[in-house]
């Protein structure tokens, strides 16, 4: 299988670098085929600007969703963005790797997933009706994909408990792998998320990539999230709300997984 690890960590002798390095050998080790888009060695370009897309006219009002349709349509993107969205058609699984900064990814990832996510690339694909509304959240271009995120943590692991003061870290992520994985159509699976990172020592570590190695010997076997599909019967359409028969008891992110 194809993986694309999608990594943002500016130091590569970081925790964040090493098990970067011990994912690609345990998935190469194991058969797969592994590119790795290193955003901090790439130089990305995180801001989406007018440009991203290579033919606009001098002066012209900058749109980012009509210029990145346009662009993305007519083959003018810049080729950065071209060559990323190549390697997510490539991939049958993404893993997004990162630091957990201020309850969100680092600004540089979030930057690529703003210019790769193009319109007609991402979003803004399929039908828009009374009966469907895109194709998006459990279909869309990244269909049939599966996609993790491996985070770290400096907070405890009950800081982001169900009571804990930051939070239930699926209900941190959920933005993450809702809007960002699930929306375009990914498979997306159980976190793998480590705690605490500045006490990890060497037994600590090992431990850690004894996890890691499983979850990744098993990313084709592991069940998804199950995120409620948008077009399954789930959500009234247009309004995009649940039924009032599905999860009446229930609000807030929890309500969309069944």
């Amino acid at each position: 299988m194809n993986v694309l690890i999608v990594y943002a960590h500016p130091e590569p002798r970081s925790l964040n670098g090493s098990l970067k390095d011990f994912s690609v050998k345990r998935l190469e080790d194991a058969g797969h085929i592994v590119q790795v888009s290193d955003l901090y060695a790439m130089n990305w370009k995180a801001s989406l600007d007018a440009n991203d897309s290579l033919d606009r006219q001098p002066g012209a009002r900058f749109d980012p969703s009509l210029d990145s349709k346009r662009a993305f349509k007519d083959g003018r993107q810049s080729q950065d963005i071209a060559l990323e969205q190549e390697k997510l058609r490539w991939a049958d699984a993404v893993i997004l790797q990162f630091p957990l900064w201020w309850f969100s990814m680092p600004a540089i990832l979030k930057g690529w997933v703003e210019r790769v996510y193009a319109y007609g690339f991402a979003y803004g694909v399929g039908e828009h009706s009374d009966a469907r509304w895109g194709d998006r959240y459990g279909e869309g271009s990244m269909a049939g994909k599966r996609a993790m995120l491996v985070v770290t943590t400096g907070g405890w692991e009950s800081h982001y408990s169900p009571r804990g003061i930051n939070g239930p870290i699926d209900d941190v992520l959920f933005p993450i792998q809702h809007g960002i994985l699930y929306y375009p159509g990914f498979d997306v699976l159980p976190p793998f998320v480590i705690h605490r990172t500045s006490r990890i020592d060497e037994a600590r570590f090992a431990g850690v990539q004894d996890a890691l190695g499983k979850r990744l010997d098993d990313l084709w076997k592991t069940a998804p999230i199950p995120f409620r599909p948008q077009n399954a019967g789930a959500y009234d359409i247009p309004a995009l709300t649940l039924r009032s028969d599905v999860a009446a008891d229930q609000i807030g992110f929890s309500a969309h997984i069944e």
